[in-house]
């Protein structure tokens, strides 16, 4: 979405104009609701979560004249906060502690991973490989490579300079590669057991 079409919706969604609400829903419902089910792995939680991070945004967005620089890192963070109040609650609910929650939530990954994926992966492999990851690195591959988003805007979401971002992102990259070997090599040794002797 361009920046002047993205400042024009800003405006139309501050006057409670629901038709720019529609389009704004329409516009990113599928990524955030990716982002949100890649870290909760529950369907129904994630559409939960989705439709709330919906509802705070029309309530931030008209409740005040707070000005908003990007409109797309905004609703990352609040889809991200979401995640990090369900895993709040969980724990409370679950008598964990909050620490081991939080745990849960942290992940992150790098670039040149996704560019040698090729198009016929296998998409549940790489799912696999997503969730084994500290949530942390899975986090920052997901706004990097699935997501599309600039350095700068993952740093605003995760309230993080851009240099620890490059860092994160690195240290991500490297050990999903080292998962997608490991999960390759699994692949590999269970298609070989299952082939019939001769």
């Amino acid at each position: 979405m361009s920046k002047y079409r993205e400042k024009l919706l800003l405006l139309r969604l501050r006057k409670k104009d629901a038709d720019a609400f529609g389009e704004m829903y329409d516009l990113y419902v599928t990524s955030i609701y990716r982002f949100i089910f890649l870290k909760v792995s529950s369907r129904q939680d994630a559409e939960d979560l989705t439709s709330e991070v919906f509802l705070k945004i029309w309530q931030y967005v008209t409740g005040g004249d707070t000005p908003i620089n990007n409109f797309r890192a905004l609703m990352y963070r609040m889809a991200r906060n979401a995640v990090i109040d369900f895993y709040r609650r969980r724990a409370k609910q679950d008598l964990a502690t909050e620490d081991a929650a939080l745990e849960q939530v942290v992940d992150e990954r790098q670039q040149s991973f996704f560019q040698e994926i090729d198009t016929t992966f296998d998409v549940v492999l790489l799912e696999r490989v997503l969730r084994r990851m500290k949530d942390e690195y899975r986090e920052v591959l997901m706004l990097r490579y699935i997501e599309d988003l600039a350095i700068r805007e993952i740093a605003t979401i995760l309230e993080k300079s851009n240099g620890a971002v490059r860092v994160l992102l690195s240290r991500a990259t490297r050990v999903a590669r080292e998962l997608l070997e490991q999960e390759q090599n699994d692949t590999h040794a269970v298609k070989t057991e299952s082939e019939p002797t001769i």
